[in-house]
């Protein structure tokens, strides 16, 4: 049975892995070893993911399966992303991530209705979240949501800037 629950500071650990192993199965390819482990210690470590356990700005939703954690949403509020956007008070839906073996089983279904249903709880009027621009699935997944493209943005890993699309949903 799938457990969905919010992050703890003992989490750290196992979603700094997860986060880690995730970001890796999905983009690892495309970054040279150093720009990828620069990343993968900025942010899939366990200081900064308890920082941002511990802090104000983001809130977590895990999903575990029989006691290991095998997928997470994050939001952070204020977004890094407020100014392209029209809206006045968006969330921003920072991470998406589900290790290979537990896609398209309804898990991101899952943690996205938990998203939205925050994003609107806290009377936001939209929701802003990053896309990699060759990430056809995920692309598709979040259009299902409603989400458009409404800018060209950058997202940067170690030296690499890659090619990425900035997201919207009105709420």
């Amino acid at each position: 049975m799938m457990i969905y629950r919010p992050a703890t500071l003992a989490d750290a650990p196992a979603l700094a892995a997860l986060g880690a192993e995730t970001f890796i199965a999905a983009f690892g390819h495309l970054y040279t070893p150093e720009d990828l482990a620069a990343f993968l210690e900025q942010v899939h470590s366990p200081g900064p993911v308890a920082g941002e356990i511990a802090g104000d700005e983001c809130t977590h939703c895990l999903a575990e399966h029989e006691g290991t954690l095998v997928a997470y949403c994050k939001l952070r509020y204020p977004s890094h992303y407020t100014a392209l956007s029209d809206a006045k008070n968006p969330l921003e839906l920072g991470q998406l991530y589900a290790l290979p073996d537990y896609t398209g089983k309804g898990i991101g279904a899952k943690l996205m209705d938990w998203a939205l249903e925050q994003a609107r709880a806290g009377g936001h009027d939209a929701m802003l979240l990053s896309v990699y621009s060759e990430n056809y699935g995920a692309q598709r997944f979040y259009q299902r949501y409603g989400f458009g493209k409404i800018a060209d943005i950058t997202f940067q890993v170690g030296e690499q800037l890659d090619a990425e699309f900035l997201y919207e949903v009105k709420l």
